[in-house]
């Protein structure tokens, strides 16, 4: 079945019919010659961007070619072109950074970048302002480390969360951690365009010669992608039901473990979440996974191989919008998928286990890791590491790495632990973050510990609004209004995009702020912390400077009429969409 499925991807159906339509792109991955294009040659042609085709190949290579948008609004008027430059993102399964990469990576950040890191909401690291002159020596640069940008992006399996708390009381987190390296490992794109434009390899022939017509010698196959690769990107994540701190219900493939007597026996395999959607567009929406099965720990790489393989045959090629796995699942519901997975693991597995969310750590603080080291996780706003008047943290992060030599790992609510530290250094640690500006976590406010936003303007492609430049102030209102009604210390999770595509996930927290329309957002309520339920819409083209406004009637409703340990999202999901929209005596119609 899985044979004759790719067969009919690749333009050949079994029975002799007429190809199925298929996206602009998918044309441009068949003739991409493993995913090769032109983009060797383009490299050293006296340009400053790559061709469309070349474009949408340089995802899969961890890159993306964007656009200085502030610098199209100071060009308007004047006859010069647009101000091209790159994204280039790291892969770094489960988040984990040695010393020695950080600071390579911070030196290239300064080299090639704007002078900036960014730590992302899926435990990467991006860099922002490559020109295309310095995209090869970047890429070079990262790889000297030992990590990888090749697959961060683009229609293959992305970075593999995990949970990345040096947790070592009974090894459940350890394995966790390894079973993240094996999965990002094998199903990593087999293609050796990547070393061969990038790395020096050795070429296939010399492209200028050929026009970019050569093929891929004949051994090289992609054995789990095919020839055309995934209809759309694929993103697995590992939690804990006690700790789901990567948001495992917006994986497109999410396994929560399951622990017996402090041993990891398996995991419930849950598919189809994703945050992406379209304004206007109801065929397209957000998604929790569903859970499908449980399987034994010792099978995850076999299972996770099947859905990505049934993804790869049964994915909607024809329309990029609707081309997620999660669509799958919502058009043939879940026993249709179990049935079909089943042919591809050759028998029927089990039925999940009955087990739930309960927590969600963000892990900040000084903490002991179980085998006599500590760590001490620092809360980073919206995951940008830069320096700013009083706040140096780009230094003051470096200095503390070239100091104590710590293990790094990323979070996925774009915050760091430093790990492997003795107990002794607690007192120098704080005090360097106070010689550099930088907060220490208990003096950062629980709702700025629980934020998220995404880059948006001006270097996203797809924002339409303001996201991580405007987010800080709507904070600074937003908390100004909770000390006001005495609710400081409640945990309110917040995240903001520029677009609804969701980078932040913001269709899970409590309050979501989504990009609609110039300085105009959709208000989501209703989500909570755990990640285990979407919020829904309060209120729609709200302008940006009456988004606090819009929310403090409904807020102080919530102080008055919570239950005991009721979050905000728990009393928005427990009044319902129309009761809460007419607490809102001036909403306007939500569409």
């Amino acid at each position: 079945m899985a044979d004759e499925a790719q067969q009919g991807v690749n333009g050949i159906a079994a029975n002799g019919a007429k190809k199925p339509s298929r996206s602009a792109v998918e044309i441009i991955k068949e003739n991409s010659r493993a995913l090769r294009g032109t983009i060797g040659d383009e490299l050293h042609k006296d340009s400053d961007h790559f061709s469309e085709q070349d474009k949408q190949l340089l995802k899969f290579h961890g890159t993306y070619q964007q656009e200085d948008r502030d610098a199209r609004k100071a060009r308007r008027g004047e006859s010069g072109g647009k101000h091209y430059m790159f994204m280039v993102r790291c892969k770094i399964p489960g988040g984990r950074v040695t010393a020695e990469q950080y600071l390579a990576l911070d030196q290239l950040a300064g080299a090639y970048g704007n002078g900036t890191l960014r730590f992302t909401s899926r435990q990467g690291i991006q860099f922002h302002g490559v020109l295309k002159g310095h995209l090869k020596d970047t890429i070079a640069g990262i790889n000297a480390t030992l990590l990888t940008t090749l697959g961060a992006c683009g229609d293959v399996e992305r970075n593999v969360m995990c949970c990345p708390a040096p947790l070592h009381h009974n090894g459940v987190r350890a394995e966790m951690q390894d079973t993240a390296r094996r999965l990002a490992l094998h199903l990593a794109p087999r293609s050796r365009a990547y070393h061969e434009i990038w790395l020096n390899g050795e070429p296939v022939t010399h492209l200028s010669q050929h026009q970019g017509k050569t093929p891929p010698p004949p051994d090289e196959e992609e054995p789990i992608y095919g020839k055309v690769y995934l209809p759309r990107k694929f993103k697995t994540g590992l939690a804990l039901p006690e700790d789901n701190c990567i948001d495992v219900y917006g994986q497109d493939l999410g396994l929560l473990a399951i622990v017996e007597n402090d041993k990891l026996v398996g995991y419930n395999v849950l598919v189809g979440g994703s945050m992406g959607m379209s304004h206007g567009n109801a065929n397209t929406f957000p998604m929790l996974a569903k859970p499908i099965c449980y399987i034994p720990a010792g099978d995850v790489i076999e299972v996770a191989e099947a859905v990505v393989k049934l993804f790869r045959d049964h994915g909607n090629r024809a329309d990029r919008k609707r081309a997620r796995i999660k669509y799958l699942v919502h058009d043939w519901g879940v026993d249709k998928f179990r049935e079909v997975l089943a042919g591809y693991l050759g028998g029927m597995p089990a039925l999940p286990r009955p087990v739930a969310i309960h927590g969600y750590h963000l892990h900040l603080g000084w903490h002991p890791q179980g085998d006599g080291k500590w760590f001490y996780g620092l809360s980073i706003e919206n995951g940008r590491v830069k320096d700013a008047g009083s706040l140096r943290l780009r230094s003051g992060l470096r200095a503390i790495v070239e100091r104590f030599r710590p293990e790094l790992r990323l979070t996925g609510m774009q915050d760091v632990l430093l790990c492997n530290l003795e107990g002794n250094v607690l007192p120098l640690l704080e005090r360097m973050l106070d010689e550099y500006g930088i907060a220490r976590p208990d003096r950062v406010s629980s709702l700025r510990q629980y934020s998220m936003a995404c880059p948006a303007i001006p270097t996203c492609g797809l924002a339409i609004s303001e996201a991580e430049r405007v987010f800080p102030s709507i904070l600074d209102e937003l908390e100004t209004l909770l000390k006001k009604l005495g609710l400081e210390r409640e945990t309110l999770g917040i995240r903001m995009t520029g677009c609804p595509n969701g980078c932040a996930r913001p269709y899970q927290s409590d309050i979501g702020i989504v990009g609609r329309s110039g300085d105009r957002y959709v208000i989501y309520v209703g989500g909570r912390v755990h990640g285990d339920r979407l919020n829904f819409p309060l209120k729609d083209l709200v302008p940006r400077s009456e988004i606090v406004v819009t929310l403090e009637p409904l807020l102080r409703h919530y102080k008055e009429e919570r239950r005991p340990g009721e979050s905000f999202g728990d009393y928005c999901h427990r009044l319902g969409p129309a009761h809460v929209r007419a607490l809102l005596p001036t909403l306007a119609a939500v569409s």
